[in-house]
């Protein structure tokens, strides 16, 4: 992405928002809100309950490394792997009307 914000605008002056718009559309820009919505709800959600990533991984049966990657975003679970981490935190999925 540090090609693409080079390319549309420097990341000092230009709002981050501006180089965004420049960079995805509008589906895209959809996506990763959605996920990063979702990564902060899991680390949120495991906070609170006072978890590590690694007592988190032994409840829903994947490792540490798994959590982090999910957690930081290198890594995109599949939807059984999303309500399994979010069933052992106490957890569902939801879908509705976006608004």
């Amino acid at each position: 992405m540090n090609d693409e914000i080079r390319k549309y605008g420097s990341s000092v002056g230009d709002d981050i928002n501006d180089v965004f718009d420049k960079i995805f559309t509008k589906e895209e820009k959809a996506e990763i809100d959605v996920e990063v919505q979702l990564m902060e709800e899991m680390i949120n959600a495991r906070k609170e309950k006072g978890l590590t990533q690694k007592e988190l991984g032994k409840l829903c049966g994947l490792p540490q490394s798994s959590i982090a990657r999910i957690e930081n975003g290198t890594f995109s679970p599949s939807i059984s792997t999303v309500t399994r981490v979010l069933s052992a935190l106490g957890k569902r999925l939801y879908v509705g009307n976006m608004t």
